[in-house]
C-alpha cells in the first residue's frame, strides 16, 4: 500500500475537480459596490440561495463573494451523497416537539427530489443516480444500532425504508462480514464538482454577480468587507460552512472538522463482479468513526472517513493535501470492506472541512434587526441540506422585506436556532482528538468482543461532545 499512497495524486482540491476541471476564474471585486443581497461563500449554500432568490424576485441585485472559486470548499470535495439526513433532528424534537422534527425530516426527504429536479431543469449533468442510501452493519453492536436507527427513522415518518439481513445484504453488495443493512430511497449519488459548476453557471445566467478570488475578512450589518472594497447591502448572508472560523470574530462559532477521501483507479468488470453494488447506492456503515462511499459514474470507488479530524486553531488544509497515513488508513478500510480489491491502486486523495456547531445542529437564521443571516453547520450532510437551507433563507429574506408572508419553511424548527461557542484552544483540540480516539477504540473493541451493546467509550464520547 505504501506504493499506492505515494503514487496517488494528493490534494489539488479534489478528485472531482481533477476529473472535470477547475473552471475559468471569474473576476474579483474591484472596489466598493452595492447590492440588495450580498452572499458570502460560493458553495452550495450560497449558490442555491442566490438561485432561489433571483428566481423568486428577478429584480433583486445579488452579489456572491467567494474567496477562491465556486466549490473550492466542501461543495467540491464531498462524497457526493445527496441524501435526507439532517444534523440535530433529535435535539429539535426535544426542543420543539416530535411533530416539528417530523416536518423538518419531511422537508429533507423532499429536498433530494428538488435537487435532482432543478439540476435536470437547468441542464446540469452531475452524474446523478437515484439508487438510495445503503448503510451496512459489520458487528453485532453495529447491527443493534442499525435496527434502532431504522425504528427511529420510521418514527420520524419515513415509511419506505427497508431492513436487510446478511443474505439480502450480500445480494446487493458483498461487504466482507456484513451482518445486515438498511436502505432508504431518499438518496442519490452525484458528482460534486459538476453540480457546483453547473449551479454557478445557472446563477450567472440569471443575472447574479459572482466575484471569485475575493476573500471576505469581516461581516457586519449591511457590509461585507474585503481587501478590495466593501459591498453594502440590506442583507448580508454568511454561507461559509467549514471556513466560517476564518472570518473576524467567528473563530469559535463552528468548528472546521476535517474529512478525507480517496478515489481508486477504475475497477475492471471482474472486480465489480466480486463487489456487486449494481444498484449504485451511496454506501455507509454504522461504525462510530463511520465511512461513506460511492460508485462513481466512471467505475471507481470514492471512499471517505476521518483522517486528522481537526487542526489546532481551527486551521484548514492546503488545497486538500492529505497525510499519507490517512491515505493508507482509507485504503485499508476499502480492503476490509472488499478484500478482492487489495491490489487496486489509489488514484487520488484529498481532504476538506465541514462545519460543526457545538451542539451538532444545522441551522438557518436571519436577524431582522441587522439584516445578517447565515446557514450551515451541516456536520457532513450538506449536499442536500444546503438546498433546503437556501430555500429557507430565500423565504426569510422575502418575509422580512415584505415581499411574501410566512411559509412552511420559515416555520421549521431549525430556523433561528442559537448555540454556544466552542471552547478556546487547547481545549477544543484536545476534545476533538480525544473524541475520535475514543470512537476508533470503540470500533476496534466491538470488532473483537462481538457484543451487541455499543462500547461505553463511544457513549461517553457522545455525551462529552454534546452530540445527544
Amino acid at each position: 500500500m505504501d506504493t499506492s499512497a505515494r503514487s496517488a495524486v494528493n490534494g489539488g482540491i479534489s478528485f472531482w475537480f481533477a476529473d472535470d476541471g477547475i473552471p475559468p476564474a471569474r473576476e474579483p471585486l474591484t472596489g466598493d459596490a452595492s447590492a440588495d443581497v450580498v452572499i458570502v461563500g460560493g458553495g452550495y449554500t450560497g449558490l442555491w440561495t442566490a438561485y432561489y432568490l433571483k428566481k423568486a424576485a428577478p429584480f433583486l441585485r445579488i452579489t456572491v463573494l467567494e474567496q477562491r472559486f465556486c466549490g473550492y470548499g466542501a461543495s467540491g470535495r464531498n462524497g457526493g451523497w445527496l441524501y435526507n439526513g439532517i444534523a440535530g433532528r433529535g435535539r429539535y424534537a426535544r426542543l420543539h416537539g416530535h411533530e416539528a422534527a417530523v416536518r423538518l425530516q419531511r422537508a429533507m426527504n423532499d429536498t433530494v427530489a428538488e435537487v435532482v429536479r432543478v439540476a435536470a431543469e437547468e441542464g446540469v449533468d452531475a452524474d446523478v443516480h437515484r439508487g438510495g442510501v445503503l448503510e451496512v452493519a459489520r458487528t453485532p453492536a453495529q447491527l443493534a444500532r442499525l435496527r434502532a436507527f431504522h425504528e427511529q427513522e420510521l418514527a420520524f415518518g419515513e415509511k419506505d425504508r427497508e431492513l436487510y439481513g446478511a443474505r439480502a445484504t450480500a445480494e446487493r453488495i458483498r461487504v466482507a462480514g456484513a451482518v445486515g443493512a438498511g436502505w432508504t430511497p431518499h438518496g442519490a449519488r452525484l458528482h460534486p464538482a459538476k453540480l457546483v459548476k453547473g449551479l454557478a453557471a445557472a446563477v450567472e445566467a440569471l443575472g447574479v454577480t459572482i466575484h471569485e478570488s475575493t476573500p471576505v475578512t469581516g461581516i457586519r450589518p449591511r457590509h461585507a468587507d474585503t481587501p478590495y472594497g466593501t459591498v453594502r447591502a440590506p442583507y448580508v448572508l454568511r454561507c461559509t460552512e467549514g471556513f466560517t472560523a476564518g472570518l473576524r470574530g467567528q473563530r469559535r462559532a463552528w468548528l472546521p472538522m476535517n474529512s478525507s477521501m480517496i478515489a481508486t483507479e477504475p475497477l475492471t468488470g471482474e472486480q465489480w463482479a466480486a463487489v456487486g453494488w449494481e444498484g449504485r447506492e451511496t454506501l455507509g456503515d454504522m461504525a462510530h468513526a463511520y465511512m461513506y462511499a460511492q460508485r462513481t459514474a466512471d467505475g471507481r470507488i470514492a471512499l471517505g472517513g476521518r483522517g486528522v479530524p481537526y487542526r489546532f486553531g481551527s486551521r484548514t488544509d492546503s488545497d486538500g493535501r492529505t497525510q499519507e497515513a490517512t491515505v493508507r488508513a482509507l485504503h485499508d478500510l476499502l480492503v476490509r470492506f472488499f478484500p478482492a480489491l487489495a491490489g487496486v491502486r489509489v488514484a487520488h486523495a484529498w481532504s476538506g472541512v465541514l462545519g460543526v456547531p457545538r451542539d451538532w445542529c444545522a441551522t438557518v437564521t436571519l436577524d431582522r434587526s441587522t439584516g445578517l443571516g447565515w446557514a450551515g453547520g451541516y456536520v457532513g450532510s450538506g449536499v442536500a441540506t444546503a438546498n433546503l437551507a437556501a430555500r429557507t433563507l430565500r423565504d426569510l429574506v422575502r418575509l422580512d422585506s415584505g415581499q411574501a408572508g410566512p411559509t412552511e419553511l420559515t416555520g421549521l424548527p431549525w430556523v433561528g436556532h442559537r448555540v454556544r461557542r466552542w471552547e478556546p484552544e487547547p481545549l477544543r483540540w484536545l476534545g476533538v482528538q480525544g473524541m475520535y480516539a475514543a470512537y476508533r477504540t470503540a470500533d476496534r473493541r466491538e470488532l473483537v468482543t462481538h457484543s451487541a451493546r455499543s462500547s461505553r467509550l463511544a457513549r461517553l464520547a457522545d455525551r462529552v461532545a454534546g452530540r445527544h
